[in-house]
C-alpha cells in the first residue's frame, strides 16, 4: 500500500488508516472486543501500519484494545492518539499522555493530536501556547514523534503553528462534507501539514447499506449525524444512485469508491473505521484504486449535490 510522510515529519504512513473510535464502545453499539483485535490485526497483515485512536473513546479502552493487539509488531506500526479538550493545561496534557502510553503498552507515540480546541463542548479555554509548550516537552523528551490536530479551523490551526510544529489536521472529510476545503485545506497544501480525513465514508453512509428513514439505536452517536437526518436522506439517495455506475464500472463497492476519492485529494489520508476483519480487507483493497479526472470530476459534481445545502457549522453531528 502507498505510503505518505506525515507532513515535515520522518514518520510514513499508509494512505488508509485504520481508526478505532468504534473500538472504545462507547457511542457505538453491537462492538465485540474479540472481533475488534482480529481487525485490527487483519489490517496490519493487509498492508496498513497506522492505527488513530485517542484516550478518549471509551475512556481508554479503544487504546488498550489497540496497544494490546499490536504490541507484538510495535516497532513496525504507527500509533496515533489523542489529548481531549477538557485536558489541555500543560500538566494535564503531560499527565494524559502518560496514560496514553501505558494504555497503547509503549514507550513512545508516533503521533499525539490535540482532539478538539479548547473550548468545545464547554471544555474550559486554555490559551494554545500552554498546551503547545507541553506538547513539545514531549516531543523533546522522546514520549511523541509528532505533533498533530484534530477539528482546528484555519484560525485554530495558524495560532497553533506559531507555537510548534504541526505536522497534521484531523477534520471529518468525505464527498459528502466538505467544509474542509475552503477553511484549512489550502493553508495545510501550504505548509506540508497533511490531512487525516475521518468519516471518509460519512460514518457508513456512502457505503449505500443504510436505506432512506434507517433509525440508528439511540447510543450509536450516528443517530445524531447531519447527513442521516430527514432533510438530507431524498438528496443522499439519489447521489448514491448516480455514484453507483462509476463503483460497477470498476468493480468495487461505493465505500471503496468514497475511499478512493479521498487519498486522491492531494496531502490527504483517509481514516476508516471497521467492526471486523471483513470491513478491513475491504477497506484495505481502496488503497489500490486510482481514479481517473473524469472519474473525480464526475463524483464532485454528484457530492455537490449533498454539500451545496448544507450549513456552514464545520461540527458533523447535533450533539
Amino acid at each position: 500500500m502507498e505510503r505518505l510522510r506525515l507532513g515535515t515529519s520522518e514518520i510514513e504512513i499508509t494512505q488508509i488508516i485504520m481508526g478505532t473510535w468504534q473500538a472504545g464502545k462507547v457511542m457505538w453499539a453491537g462492538i465485540d472486543d474479540a472481533e475488534t483485535s482480529r481487525a485490527i490485526r487483519a489490517a496490519y497483515d493487509a498492508g496498513i501500519n497506522t492505527f488513530d485512536t485517542a484516550e478518549s473513546y471509551g475512556r481508554g479502552h479503544s487504546e488498550r484494545i489497540v496497544g494490546e493487539a499490536l504490541a507484538p509488531v510495535r516497532d513496525q506500526v504507527i500509533l496515533a492518539t489523542k489529548v481531549a479538550s477538557h485536558l489541555l493545561q500543560y500538566d494535564q496534557v503531560i499527565e494524559a499522555c502518560h496514560r496514553s502510553l501505558e494504555n497503547l503498552r509503549t514507550d513512545y507515540i508516533d503521533l499525539y493530536q490535540i482532539h478538539w480546541p479548547a473550548g468545545s463542548f464547554k471544555s474550559k479555554i486554555v490559551p494554545i501556547e500552554g498546551t503547545m509548550r507541553a506538547m513539545n516537552d514531549l516531543k523533546e523528551r522522546g514520549k511523541i514523534r509528532a505533533i498533530g490536530v484534530s477539528n482546528f479551523s484555519r484560525a485554530q490551526l495558524e495560532e497553533a503553528c506559531q507555537h510548534g510544529r504541526i505536522v497534521s489536521l484531523q477534520p471529518p472529510y468525505s464527498l459528502f462534507w466538505r467544509h474542509v476545503e475552503e477553511d484549512a485545506m489550502p493553508y495545510c497544501r501550504e505548509n506540508d501539514i497533511t490531512l487525516l480525513a475521518y468519516s471518509p465514508m460519512a460514518q457508513g453512509l456512502l457505503t449505500g447499506k443504510f436505506g432512506k428513514g434507517h433509525k440508528f439505536s439511540k447510543r450509536d452517536h450516528r443517530a445524531k449525524n447531519k447527513l442521516f437526518g430527514e432533510e438530507q436522506a431524498e438528496r443522499v439517495h439519489q447521489a448514491l444512485e448516480a455514484l453507483r455506475p462509476i463503483a460497477e464500472s470498476r468493480g468495487i463497492t461505493l465505500g471503496q469508491l468514497a475511499l478512493a476519492w479521498a487519498i486522491a485529494q492531494p496531502g490527504t489520508c483517509a481514516i476508516a473505521g471497521a467492526r471486523n476483519a471483513e470491513q478491513v480487507l475491504e477497506n484495505a483493497k481502496a488503497g489500490e484504486v486510482r481514479l481517473t479526472a473524469p472519474d473525480l470530476a464526475r463524483m464532485d459534481e454528484i457530492g455537490r449535490r449533498v454539500t451545496d445545502p448544507l450549513d456552514k457549522d464545520p461540527v458533523l453531528w447535533k450533539f
